[in-house]
């Protein structure tokens, strides 16, 4: 199973879709919340080269982007063959 992050923030409409399609695919993650902001956050703005917004998804070492990012990547079969690349 790939390893998948997703950085979140409390009450974040985006964040819920990203995770809702996750879930619906059965994929597991871990869930980074950075509603306080703190190391995480700057973690995650330096992972993800400088984008601020959440949620923020990682497949492996792989940054997918955000919420509309993910939804393109399933829609295109992206996500798929990332996931199975990272497997």
């Amino acid at each position: 199973m790939p390893y998948v992050e997703i950085y979140i923030k409390a009450f974040c409409p985006y964040c819920a879709r990203a995770k809702a399609l996750l879930d619906r695919k059965g994929i597991a993650y871990d869930e980074h919340d950075i509603t306080m902001g703190g190391p995480q956050r700057a973690e995650m703005v330096t992972r993800a080269d400088g984008a601020s917004t959440v949620p923020q998804v990682f497949i492996g070492s792989t940054h997918v982007g955000g919420s509309d990012d993910l939804a393109a990547a399933d829609r295109s079969g992206e996500l798929d063959r990332m996931l199975a690349a990272a497997a």
